[in-house]
């Protein structure tokens, strides 16, 4: 993810009319209502030979697929969904995080069984809407607020995280690395200490210094917090955002970039290391399936790279072997539950040690970190 944020604010309209054209899904009517047929309708209906009922799914994204990031990989895993299942799926793009949100929750929770929301600014919306319709199946990618019809989805990226900085530390030259983060919350903190303990598990020269955009999706805001880092002489720069801005930025001054969320190769090849990536598609499966069979429960679902929800892209054609090999190492004990990224000994930045050898932290202790660990530079905005 992904998320207790900021978005550049629409007007009614644009949220509105952002069903995806690609589900073939209805555009809202001039009015500003959710359309009241996602074309699912013979879906809906008990099938000939008494098959299960299709449930009538949305999806509510905080940006549109065309970001490459995000909500791109949020809706290639709704279109895996979708060829899997049968299902033809509503989408409604761009909707912001406030009361344009809840609005939209609750136009589509009148014609709809199960929604998804993927973004955490939605949280509270999706609360409010699901506690007045308990027969609707919500699910709140990287929330932590639970109903008996709300759940909450989210992966272990930090376990990508750690690949990725162990890549950026053998690739430094200077031993400076740069993070464009995006906002101060723990799923992002947790996400740049593992990249740093990553970095100094094969580099322990190697420092982290870390700005905050305190966005999710503006190129130019995101360009320059980039910019600011290169201009600190950084020679590894990665970023916690859905657009490539950042590695764009590092690409021009020939310094190494790292994306976030989705492969972003494309956008500077000659200098792209590797990045975390979101799989979606076997979880939007399975919950979907789930109310198929009349299995479905309210978890809080938290998967890891074995369950195949996170990864790290494909390398750069620019990365030594030898830096690919002792990653693909790295990630193969991570599969076979052989490494914690947050195993002890771990100290703060103060050098406190907040994590004892021969420990390691829970769940619940990664999804509230608010501290950075040794050899980040940077604050954490309160």
């Amino acid at each position: 993810m992904k998320r207790m944020m900021i978005v550049m604010l629409l007007g009614v309209f644009m949220v509105l009319s952002a069903c995806s054209k690609e589900t073939n899904a209805p555009a809202a009517n001039a009015g500003g209502e959710a359309p009241a047929d996602n074309g699912t309708a013979a879906e809906s209906a008990a099938a000939a030979g008494g098959e299960a009922k299709k449930p009538r799914v949305a999806f509510v994204y905080l940006g549109v697929p065309g970001d490459g990031g995000w909500t791109y990989e949020h809706d290639q895993g709704r279109l895996m969904m979708e060829k899997e299942l049968g299902i033809t799926a509503t989408t409604v793009e761009n909707v912001p995080e406030g009361a344009d949100a809840e609005r939209i929750f609750e136009e589509l929770s009148q014609d709809h069984d199960v929604v998804f929301g993927t973004s955490f600014g939605y949280m509270d919306a999706m609360v409010n809407v699901a506690q007045k319709h308990p027969d609707v199946k919500f699910m709140h990618a990287s929330g932590y607020k639970t109903l008996d019809n709300l759940g909450t989805y989210l992966g272990k990226e930090y376990q990508s995280a750690y690949l990725v900085g162990m890549a950026a530390g053998k690739m430094t030259e200077n031993n400076h690395l740069g993070y464009v983060g995006a906002f101060p919350i723990p799923e992002v903190i947790y996400t740049i200490n593992a990249f740093a303990l990553g970095a100094q598990s094969v580099n322990p020269d190697a420092h982290v210094s870390v700005v905050w955009s305190n966005t999710w999706f503006d190129p130019t805001t995101e360009r320059q917090a980039a910019t600011s880092l290169l201009d600190k002489g950084v020679d590894v720069l990665a970023a916690y955002q859905d657009s490539p801005a950042s590695i764009q930025a590092a690409a021009e001054r020939g310094v190494w970039g790292i994306g976030n969320d989705s492969d972003m190769s494309k956008y500077a090849p000659d200098t792209y290391i590797t990045n975390p990536v979101w799989k979606w598609g076997p979880y939007y499966i399975e919950a979907v399936q789930s109310v198929i069979d009349g299995t479905w429960k309210p978890e809080s679902y938290f998967g890891s790279m074995k369950d195949g929800i996170t990864d790290i892209a494909p390398f750069g054609k620019n990365v030594p072997q030898d830096v690919q090999d002792l990653v693909e190492a790295k990630k193969q004990e991570i599969l076979n539950d052989a490494f914690d990224v947050f195993a002890g000994p771990i100290k703060d930045q103060t050098g406190a040690e907040k994590v004892a050898a021969g420990s390691a932290m829970t769940v619940d202790e990664i999804l509230n970190m608010t501290w950075f660990v040794q050899g980040i530079d940077g604050t954490i905005p309160q």
